[in-house]
């Protein structure tokens, strides 16, 4: 049996497979037809390498967007500016790989030319991938006419859902049985009677192949003989959980040997391959890290610090960390040695800072000595900022799910912080857009999220932030 999630990933398939061809064949076509771009190596060893660079960066940039296609609201202009953007950022990325490859191959206009005419075909293609999922929405001839058993506040939730986007071209409801009419269900699905003339409805109306059964309290005694009649006459049963009351919309299952069990939230860290997986991200990462470029900037760094002001040259600080296990974080020493350090926040015009301090905060590299936390598997690169201990323990207390955001390992940097939630918290509500941002991160990872937070960390330390101090 399809569903609308099955559908989003067969139409996320297309975009993807279609944006890679597109991006490739525009690349290949141009420099098939400019000639002087190819001055320093083979025809067949540039092409290579440039497509194989472009697919990479077109994977770690967007490949972790999330859908835009399971929403007919989205107006053409909307996906046309979308496209621009991801063209931008995309196009900044891929000229600092080849400029670091060392491949100069084109000239400025060339690369300009590829750019423009990989906007225009890229928004041709998505406002026709658009249009065709707005017919198919809109024509239905694969559609799968279904009923309702009970008409409480999670009928009506699952009804809303059917009637919007792509779950439209998948289910049609013809109506729903229950103990009584009422209100909670909207009016346009007709009430069909009692669950007790359910058999009776169905034996007519043959066409009807999907049945949807309320699992609360009220209309439970129905469920085990309307799943038998369904199981005899050849009809897809499904239980919908009673989850209006609390519990959030949007819940996932698994299983504890045959027991379905639900959870509050998908994690994909949760699964021990994943955790593998970044594990070893971040080993590479930072062994790599620490072993070449880390000495010499402990050198510079370590010798301006003592130079600069009395004190050590890293800060260490505990922090709370996984599971909220408390540990020693490490960075470069921005201040003055003073008694508020575990207590009060850095400000803009913060009196402890020393002058080369505030150079360091504002750069970031202060933050690189945590890459030794990211080596001891204290930390991860990306991941939520570990706060100072003080502030867990406040922010515990006033802001909803804020110790969601220790299941995993926090980072050296984040989904957060590359959408402007960093520096001092002057409103309880910053700290709240940070948990969410954290929250939202630990759902949806993968390695090239994290590929693409660190590429936005990058881009942001050399564009500079108005949040860094």
């Amino acid at each position: 049996m399809a569903s609308t999630n099955q559908i989003n990933k067969v139409v996320e398939s297309i975009v993807v497979l279609g944006d890679l061809i597109i991006l490739n064949l525009c690349l290949f076509l141009l420099l098939f037809f400019w000639k002087k771009a190819f001055i320093n190596l083979p025809f067949s060893c540039t092409v290579s390498f440039m497509m194989a660079s472009l697919t990479l960066c077109y994977l770690a940039c967007f490949g972790s967007r999330g859908r835009v296609w399971d929403s007919r609201g989205i107006r053409a202009d909307q996906l046309v500016l979308r496209v621009l953007k991801n063209i931008i950022a995309f196009s900044i990325f891929w000229a600092c790989i080849m400029t670091f490859s060392g491949i100069s191959i084109f000239s400025p206009l060339f690369f300009v030319s590829y750019f423009f005419i990989l906007f225009l075909v890229l928004s041709i293609y998505r406002i026709i991938i658009r249009h065709l999922l707005i017919v198919y929405c809109t024509k239905g001839k694969h559609r799968r006419y279904a009923v309702f058993i009970g008409g409480g506040n999670n009928m009506q939730m699952l009804y809303e859902e059917m009637e919007s986007s792509l779950a439209s071209s998948v289910y049609e409801v013809v109506g729903y049985f229950d103990i009584k009419s009422n209100d909670t269900i909207s009016s346009q699905c007709p009430y069909l009677g009692s669950p007790d003339g359910f058999s009776d409805f169905m034996s007519v109306h043959t066409g009807i192949k999907h049945v949807f059964c309320s699992l609360s309290m009220e209309e439970g005694r129905y469920n085990f003989s309307i799943m038998n009649y369904c199981e005899n006459h050849l009809l897809y049963f499904h239980g919908v959980p009673n989850v209006c009351k609390g519990f959030p919309r949007r819940i996932w299952h698994s299983m504890v040997g045959n027991m379905p069990i639900l959870n509050l939230r998908y994690e994909p860290l949760g699964k021990m391959e994943n955790r593998i997986l970044k594990r070893i991200f971040d080993i590479a990462l930072s062994g790599i890290f620490l072993v070449t470029v880390f000495p010499f900037v402990y050198l510079i760094v370590g010798s301006i610090i003592k130079f600069t002001s009395p004190g050590p040259i890293l800060f260490k600080q505990m922090r709370t960390g996984l599971n909220g296990i408390d540990f020693v974080c490490y960075k470069f020493r921005s201040m003055k040695v003073n008694d508020e350090a575990d207590s009060k926040q850095a400000t803009v015009d913060d009196p402890r800072k020393t002058r080369f301090g505030d150079f360091l905060r504002r750069s970031n590299i202060d933050e690189l000595p945590q890459f030794i936390n990211v080596f001891k598997g204290e930390m991860s690169i990306v991941g939520p900022r570990p706060h100072m201990l003080s502030h867990t323990e406040t922010y515990a207390r006033l802001i909803d799910k804020y110790m969601v955001r220790h299941f995993i390992k926090p980072g050296v940097t984040g989904w957060a912080q590359i959408h402007g939630f960093r520096g001092e918290t002057k409103e309880l509500s910053q700290m709240g857009g940070r948990v969410k941002a954290d929250i939202w991160y630990m759902e949806h990872w993968t390695i090239f999220l994290d590929l693409y937070i660190i590429y936005k960390t990058i881009a942001n330390v050399v564009i500079g932030e108005k949040n860094a101090y």
